[in-house]
């Protein structure tokens, strides 16, 4: 008896294990449900040639982006007028560029003037003379008349800034933000002059290199006295900024009769360089 259970526990002992075999449709089952889903791996993960292609039109849009700036800062208004006039899809192509190299920037001159309005009377009426995307518009209490060269929304008014609708002498506070662009820019400033109420404010924000005589700028200081000539008066320059400066004008109670002819510095093209 005792060597029939010997012999019995051998046997168990010596039984063959289950096949451990991948050719078991079970298992290859199994196997199949646990491996990773490739369309999802792809998309998670993207292909040589789609990131190729994303480049490629990141440089495309770049491109053209250049391309209109230096028109911009090279023709006149009414031809930059006439421009997007022809072909008003350049205006939202321009504006992506411009807002993708404003991303850079530490800080937005546009916030300082924000800041600006927001500490003095929400009374003020305010012309945004080249207000881009309306945003001075959008944050500010002020009674806002925004101008550019293409309305792409009801709150713009589509002109060329050298002649808005606005009558004489009803605007508080004029802002001219990174908007100097054109050969005719005192053209501008001009009707600045002329929409602005005595005691008006005017705000100057441009890149700091159009000012800098050491890199082919213009002399800040013929630049103010053409401002002063035209009839206002030097508040405050603000060089605090290394990516941009602030001029802070104020018009004149009273204008002088006749106007000397005004010496106007070039101010040179803000071109951005290829990346």
């Amino acid at each position: 008896m005792e060597e029939e259970r010997t012999q019995s526990k051998k046997r168990k002992r010596n039984k063959p294990r289950k096949s451990q075999n991948n050719n078991n449709p079970s298992h290859q089952k199994n196997k199949v449900t646990h491996e990773p889903n490739q369309s999802s791996s792809a998309l998670a993960h993207p292909t040589k040639s789609s990131t190729f292609l994303d480049k490629m039109r990141a440089r495309l849009s770049g491109g053209h982006f250049r391309m209109i700036n230096e028109k911009l800062y090279t023709c006149s208004g009414k031809e930059a007028l006439d421009y997007f006039k022809d072909d008003p899809a350049l205006f939202d192509m321009y504006h992506t560029g411009y807002q993708e190299q404003m991303s850079h920037w530490p800080e937005q001159p546009v916030n300082i003037i924000m800041k600006w309005l927001k500490n003095h009377n929400p009374s003020l009426v305010v012309a945004d003379f080249g207000c881009g995307d309306g945003r001075l518009a959008k944050n500010v209490k002020n009674k806002v008349f925004s101008f550019d060269l293409v309305s792409n929304d009801p709150s713009v008014i589509a002109c060329d800034m050298s002649k808005t609708p606005l009558d004489s002498s009803v605007i508080d506070v004029a802002v001219f933000c990174l908007s100097l662009m054109g050969t005719n820019y005192q053209n501008y400033l001009k009707e600045a002059h002329r929409v602005l109420k005595p005691c008006g404010w005017l705000l100057i924000a441009e890149v700091k290199s159009r000012f800098d005589p050491n890199t082919g700028g213009a002399d800040p200081k013929k630049f103010s006295k053409a401002v002063c000539d035209l009839g206002f008066s030097s508040v405050l320059k603000d060089y605090s900024n290394k990516m941009f400066v602030l001029l802070y004008f104020k018009k004149k109670d009273k204008q002088k009769s006749e106007m000397k002819e005004i010496e106007w510095p070039e101010l040179k093209p803000c071109l951005y360089k290829r990346r």
